[in-house]
């Protein structure tokens, strides 16, 4: 399993309006292939900030099979437009620790 980590600093003010899509958008990702699970959480000091998770079975899955479909690009007009600045994406391996995330 690979763990895809994204912080997300969202525009100042938009912060509902990038729930509500997120809510629609979330359905995209749960149907790709190799999908695990995946949250989504927003940080308490900062309240347009946001943290995402998702489990992938293999990096390719996302990199490949998400990124490069047809529907990513629904995705990113979905999405992309709320942050400020454009997030890093990293993924990590498991070394120790139990499981996370659920679904």
């Amino acid at each position: 399993m690979i763990l895809e980590v994204a912080i997300l600093d969202v525009k100042p003010d938009e912060t509902d309006a990038f729930e509500a899509a997120f809510q629609q958008a979330q359905s995209i990702i749960s149907a790709m292939a190799g999908y695990g699970g995946h949250q989504l959480q927003k940080c308490i000091e900062k309240d347009n900030r946001y943290v995402l998770l998702v489990t992938w079975k293999t990096l390719e899955d996302h990199t490949k099979g998400f990124r490069e479909s047809d529907d990513y690009q629904q995705w990113k007009a979905l999405l992309h437009h709320f942050y400020d600045p454009f997030p890093v994406v990293e993924h990590y391996q498991l070394v120790a620790g139990n499981k996370i995330l659920e679904s």
